[in-house]
Protein backbone atom coordinates (compact mmCIF):
# COMPACT_ATOMS: atom_id res chain seq x y z
CA UNK A 1 0.00 0.00 0.00
CA UNK A 2 1.50 3.34 -0.82
CA UNK A 3 0.90 6.74 0.82
CA UNK A 4 -0.29 8.84 -1.44
CA UNK A 5 -0.40 12.10 0.54
CA UNK A 6 1.98 14.58 -0.38
CA UNK A 7 5.06 15.79 1.70
CA UNK A 8 5.38 19.36 2.36
CA UNK A 9 8.14 21.21 0.30
CA UNK A 10 11.53 22.13 2.53
CA UNK A 11 11.91 25.38 3.61
CA UNK A 12 14.81 27.08 4.08
CA UNK A 13 14.79 28.01 8.32
CA UNK A 14 15.42 31.59 7.48
CA UNK A 15 12.05 31.89 5.67
CA UNK A 16 10.31 29.95 8.61
CA UNK A 17 11.49 31.92 11.28
CA UNK A 18 10.49 34.92 9.19
CA UNK A 19 7.53 33.90 9.19
CA UNK A 20 7.36 32.97 12.95
CA UNK A 21 9.20 36.38 14.00
CA UNK A 22 6.98 38.87 11.45
CA UNK A 23 3.40 38.05 13.67
CA UNK A 24 2.20 40.86 14.73
CA UNK A 25 1.40 39.47 18.14
CA UNK A 26 5.13 37.97 18.98
CA UNK A 27 6.69 41.25 17.17
CA UNK A 28 5.15 43.15 20.03
CA UNK A 29 6.10 40.81 22.90
CA UNK A 30 9.81 41.00 21.35
CA UNK A 31 10.10 44.40 20.88
CA UNK A 32 8.52 44.82 24.75
CA UNK A 33 11.43 42.89 25.97
CA UNK A 34 13.95 44.40 23.71
CA UNK A 35 12.71 47.82 25.21
CA UNK A 36 12.88 46.49 28.33
CA UNK A 37 16.37 45.00 28.25
CA UNK A 38 17.63 48.70 26.36
CA UNK A 39 16.13 50.70 28.91
CA UNK A 40 18.58 49.30 31.04
CA UNK A 41 21.42 49.43 29.26
CA UNK A 42 20.52 53.10 28.03
CA UNK A 43 20.02 54.57 31.41
CA UNK A 44 22.56 52.50 33.70
CA UNK A 45 21.90 51.21 36.90
CA UNK A 46 21.44 54.53 38.95
CA UNK A 47 17.71 55.17 36.72
CA UNK A 48 17.35 51.33 36.84
CA UNK A 49 17.28 51.00 40.79
CA UNK A 50 14.34 53.89 40.57
CA UNK A 51 12.58 51.86 37.63
CA UNK A 52 9.55 49.89 38.67
CA UNK A 53 7.99 48.94 35.41
CA UNK A 54 8.65 49.86 31.77
CA UNK A 55 5.70 49.38 29.27
CA UNK A 56 5.47 50.14 25.64
CA UNK A 57 2.30 50.51 23.93
CA UNK A 58 1.01 52.42 20.82
CA UNK A 59 4.53 53.81 19.94
CA UNK A 60 4.21 54.87 23.34
CA UNK A 61 7.38 54.07 26.40
CA UNK A 62 5.38 54.22 29.70
CA UNK A 63 8.21 54.42 32.37
CA UNK A 64 7.37 53.57 36.16
CA UNK A 65 9.81 55.35 38.80
CA UNK A 66 9.76 55.30 42.27
CA UNK A 67 11.23 58.63 42.81
CA UNK A 68 9.45 61.88 41.98
CA UNK A 69 12.90 63.93 41.76
CA UNK A 70 14.22 61.98 38.81
CA UNK A 71 10.98 62.08 37.08
CA UNK A 72 11.07 65.29 36.91
CA UNK A 73 14.88 65.13 35.93
CA UNK A 74 14.01 62.65 32.80
CA UNK A 75 11.27 64.42 31.68
CA UNK A 76 13.28 67.36 30.57
CA UNK A 77 15.83 64.91 28.29
CA UNK A 78 12.46 62.55 27.00
CA UNK A 79 13.66 63.68 23.53
CA UNK A 80 17.29 62.38 23.90
CA UNK A 81 16.43 59.52 25.78
CA UNK A 82 13.49 58.33 23.07
CA UNK A 83 16.35 58.97 20.39
CA UNK A 84 18.88 56.74 22.17
CA UNK A 85 16.51 54.23 22.72
CA UNK A 86 15.29 54.57 19.02
CA UNK A 87 19.42 54.30 17.48
CA UNK A 88 19.51 51.52 19.82
CA UNK A 89 16.32 49.56 18.68
CA UNK A 90 17.13 50.31 14.51
CA UNK A 91 14.44 51.70 14.01
CA UNK A 92 11.76 54.56 15.00
CA UNK A 93 9.53 52.26 17.45
CA UNK A 94 9.31 54.80 20.50
CA UNK A 95 7.90 58.36 20.01
CA UNK A 96 6.77 59.93 23.27
CA UNK A 97 7.79 58.68 26.69
CA UNK A 98 5.46 59.14 29.47
CA UNK A 99 6.94 58.95 33.36
CA UNK A 100 4.90 58.02 35.86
Amino acid sequence: MQNDERKPEPEQINKILTKIFSSKALKKGIINVRIEELWKKVMGENVERYTQKVEYKNSTLYVYLTSSVLRSELSYGAKKIISLLNDEIGEKTISKIIFI
